[in-house]
């Protein structure tokens, strides 16, 4: 590695996270700053991972496409937020359990906040395992949220409701702006949502993504992946600004973009 950017990398280095700006001229940044939400809320941001060939998954598991520096951002970017945002699909497909911090990296983060982000499931049907440790086990002081609709089985509902914080929101679908106010209103201001593909696509249709962090995965995957939205196509495009550029020794990119005003 040429000299210059070896010393970026380790100036760049935060929680073992050793990136380095794709630009030389860049000055060098603290990861915790560089990706800190802006003071006045609230702001939805999205982390989400791609192949080169576009690919949200490998294997049917976005995980699949990840390396070490991927997961230590996504902790990174989940000790920022006051809740975390995803769909029961997702968390069935890439086992998600309780959020769990790294052990020593979230104490300056996380402040006078509760250790850990509750998650916020979001769920039309309710078909839930509500008696997965991602429930049960759920930090006492960041209980489970789910995000459900008017329509939902009353018996799933009262269920839920035993386990989590239930939110309706919507009839038939999940109104994600309804959902978001309901979560601001709860103090939940910096929000993140790791997807997957249906709820983002669902996020942007609403017009509420403020920022998205992708990684982009130097693997070629090919074959019927879903992309990083699946959803019905925009009328209108949102359009967005990079906003920063990483990349690590194992030629992962890792873009910073936010929505354009």
């Amino acid at each position: 590695m040429h000299e210059t950017a070896r010393n970026d990398a380790e100036r760049a280095t935060d929680a073992g996270l050793a990136l380095r700006p794709l630009a030389a001229a860049d000055a060098p940044v603290r990861l915790a700053d560089a990706y800190a939400y802006p003071p006045d809320g609230p702001w939805l941001r999205a982390n989400m991972i791609a192949s080169v060939d576009g690919a949200a998954a490998r294997d049917g598991r976005a995980g699949g496409l990840g390396n070490e520096t991927d997961r230590r951002l996504l902790s990174l970017l989940r000790g920022l937020c006051d809740v975390l945002i995803v769909g029961a699909g997702t968390v069935r497909v890439e086992g998600y359990g309780p959020v769990r911090p790294r052990p020593g990296e979230w104490e300056e983060l996380r402040g006078d906040r509760p250790p850990v982000p509750p998650l916020a499931i979001v769920s039309r049907s309710l078909d839930l395992d509500l008696d997965a440790p991602v429930f049960t086990d759920a930090h006492p002081r960041a209980r489970t949220i789910v995000l459900t609709t008017r329509t939902a089985p009353p018996d799933r509902v009262r269920a839920a409701a035993e386990r989590a914080d239930v939110i309706v929101a919507g009839e038939d679908g999940v109104d994600f702006a309804a959902a978001v106010a309901e979560l601001t209103a709860r103090g939940h201001r910096r929000l993140l949502c790791e997807g997957g593909p249906q709820v983002l696509a669902q996020v942007v249709a609403a017009g509420l993504l403020d920022e998205l962090c992708l990684t982009v995965s130097p693997m070629l995957v090919s074959g019927g992946a879903v992309r990083l939205l699946d959803g019905p196509a925009l009328p209108v495009p949102p359009r967005l600004r990079l906003a920063a550029a990483y990349q690590d020794d194992e030629d992962f990119l890792f873009l910073r973009y936010v929505r354009k005003r």
